[in-house]
């Protein structure tokens, strides 16, 4: 009987890392997708008015440091939450 808990308790440990794996994978899509938004219209701009790129460039990266802060919150939480 105590094997059988102690296998039990191994695999909620186990299904606990998957979790998070997957929480994370799951939290990455959306600043994915956000810095493709962001690079690809900033791109745009630059092609339109190539004066202007200076200040595009720097709201650029801008932009991809506030989406990657999202995945880093994402990855700490999901962390706190499976580990804690």
């Amino acid at each position: 009987m105590i094997e059988l808990l102690a296998q039990a308790d191994n695999a909620v440990d186990g299904l606990k890392a998957v979790g998070a794996g997957l929480g994370y994978g799951l939290a990455a899509i959306g600043p994915g997708v956000g810095i493709g938004l962001v690079v690809g219209n900033a791109i745009t701009a630059m092609a339109r008015q190539p004066e202007s790129a200076g200040m595009v460039r720097t709201t650029m990266f801008l932009g991809i440091a506030f989406t990657e802060a999202l995945a880093l919150i994402g990855f700490v939480v999901f962390i706190l939450l499976n580990f804690a």
